[in-house]
């Protein structure tokens, strides 16, 4: 592991411990040339996962674009990287427990959805207008009522 402050390859572990529910290590690092201190997480690399989209192409599923898409239905709301973390986590969970190969991108759009839902109503309605590609402003009023009949 290269060291982030210096860039010396030549570090030594200090502390492990499981992270993220088990589905990650934490390893505390201590660089042997400048003594800097960091942390990296190793965790199991889904491979092989396609996303179908809509049109029919297919992607390599990626956590980050999925973490990146929260990002964006969350900016400027009151919720943290870490839950936003948490919940990619769990998606990735879902998915992959779920399909081995293929996973059609209409079943990360819901899980999506749903996990916004319960976080946030609006990131939920934000990525519900890219996710299902409202066109007029009815469309928002729409999904704004949905969200008001669930209560």
């Amino acid at each position: 592991m290269r060291c982030p402050k210096c860039g010396t390859q030549d570090d030594k572990v200090i502390d492990s411990r499981a992270s993220r529910e088990g589905t990650a290590i934490r390893r505390r690092r201590q660089c042997n040339a400048c003594g800097f201190r960091f942390t990296t997480y190793e965790e199991v690399e889904r491979s092989g996962l396609v996303v179908v989209k809509r049109d029919g192409r297919r992607e390599e599923f990626s956590k980050e674009k999925l973490i990146s898409g929260l990002k964006k239905a969350c900016q400027k709301r009151p919720i943290s990287p870490k839950t936003l973390e948490d919940l990619a986590e769990k998606i990735v969970t879902e998915v992959t427990d779920k399909y081995e190969r293929e996973v059609p991108a209409e079943v990360i759009g819901k899980l999506v959805m749903e996990g916004l839902m319960q976080l946030d109503e609006v990131a939920y309605v934000r990525f519900a207008s890219v996710y299902r590609r409202f066109k007029e402003a009815t469309d928002f009023v729409h999904e704004v009522k949905k969200l008001g009949a669930k209560e």
